[in-house]
């Protein structure tokens, strides 16, 4: 599937036709040709119609059979067809998954040059080859389900945490309430008002509840609020240290990812946590820096890894 942006980039760029191993990693592609009377079976897999398929040996093919055997041509017409921006679209949603901001936010510019390109580009109808159009679709939504099933660890992750910091800030504002509701319950009782039995006994017991979990967790909530109160409103960076990050950005613009190591510095020159020096060139990359192709490829070729169809 590394092979997709390999597509893509001869698309956009005339590149070249050296394809040797591609076609052996797109099923019903496999060896140096296919023929038309290899069909599509519904799930993935390839199958035979009723008349078998052309064998080519020794590069020598029988009569009668139209047979493409040129990985360059294969090449070509996946990148020329119709279904070939959800192809690209399927395999970038995949890398997303797990990815960092800085990363996303790399593909999404991709993306959206290979849109920008896209209407320059000659493309073929969708009907003209059977085969290619089955396997597109089948490809697509295999990709579609492969990012599906990498998703669901971490949305189930994300779900649970947003469900573990609600808890922890309802539980912060119970004891707010409880110091409230405790004070009131003191004037109530020296002004000797009459109160109902049952709702008396309620009370009691919702206080005696309370006080349990106060006593057990008010170290805890004492640190949350602690860290609460740590917590700075938005705003903008001090001037300094925001001339500070440019005059970085400025020297390393090709590539303005700095390291760890670079993070560190810049926390000690500008004051700033590494939070917001990361938010920082997050939002600098995307307003301001627009990577070149061979600097996306590269990118994307360092991050891909090899899918493979069952079948």
């Amino acid at each position: 599937m590394e092979e997709v942006f390999d597509l893509h980039q001869e698309l956009v760029t005339g590149g070249g036709d050296d394809q040797e191993g591609f076609s052996g990693r797109i099923p019903g592609y496999g060896g140096a040709c296919y023929s038309e009377s290899s069909v599509v079976v519904a799930g993935g897999g390839w199958g035979e119609a009723p008349a078998p398929p052309t064998v080519v040996i020794g590069g020598e093919m029988a009569a009668g059979e139209e047979t493409i055997c040129s990985g360059s041509t294969i090449k070509s017409k996946i990148a020329s067809h119709p279904l070939y921006p959800r192809l690209l679209d399927a395999y970038i949603d995949c890398q997303k998954v797990g990815a960092p901001p800085e990363m996303v936010s790399l593909l999404d510019e991709i993306r959206r040059g290979s849109n920008l390109k896209r209407p320059h580009a000659i493309s073929s109808m969708l009907g003209a080859d059977p085969e290619l159009d089955q396997f597109m679709v089948t490809y697509c939504e295999v990709l579609a389900k492969y990012r599906s099933d990498l998703a669901r660890p971490f949305d189930e992750a994300t779900t649970f945490l947003n469900s573990v910091e609600k808890q922890l800030s309802n539980l912060c504002k119970d004891s707010a309430l409880t110091s409230a509701e405790a004070a009131r319950s003191s004037e109530e009782e020296s002004s000797g008002g009459e109160v109902g039995t049952r709702g008396s006994a309620a009370r009691r017991e919702e206080r005696e509840l309370r006080d349990e979990l106060l006593r057990r967790y008010s170290g805890y909530l004492s640190s949350l609020k602690q860290d609460f109160s740590k917590k700075k409103k938005k705003g903008n960076l001090p001037k300094e240290a925001r001339q500070t990050l440019l005059d970085w950005w400025n020297l390393h613009y090709k590539w303005p990812y700095p390291t760890d190591a670079d993070k560190l510095a810049l926390v000690e020159s500008t004051g700033l946590n590494q939070k917001q020096i990361n938010n920082w060139f997050i939002n600098q990359r995307k307003r301001r820096w627009k990577p070149s192709e061979s600097m996306q490829f590269a990118v994307l070729d360092s991050l891909s890894s090899p899918f493979y169809l069952d079948g």
